[in-house]
């Protein structure tokens, strides 16, 4: 007959990943975007009356 719960050895796994960080649709793929540094386009399509 097993013992009672306190008793019993439980390995933990640190690399499982059971739930992910970062949800598909919140990465760049998800919006369909590129991984790459979106600053030089963003400066580009910068308003005009922002100067």
């Amino acid at each position: 007959m097993p013992g009672p719960d306190e008793d019993r050895r439980v390995d933990f796994f640190d690399d499982l990943e059971i739930l992910p960080d970062i949800t598909g649709d919140e990465r760049a793929e998800g919006w369909g975007d590129t991984e790459e540094d979106s600053t030089a386009r963003l400066i580009a399509d910068r308003p005009p009356h922002w100067g």
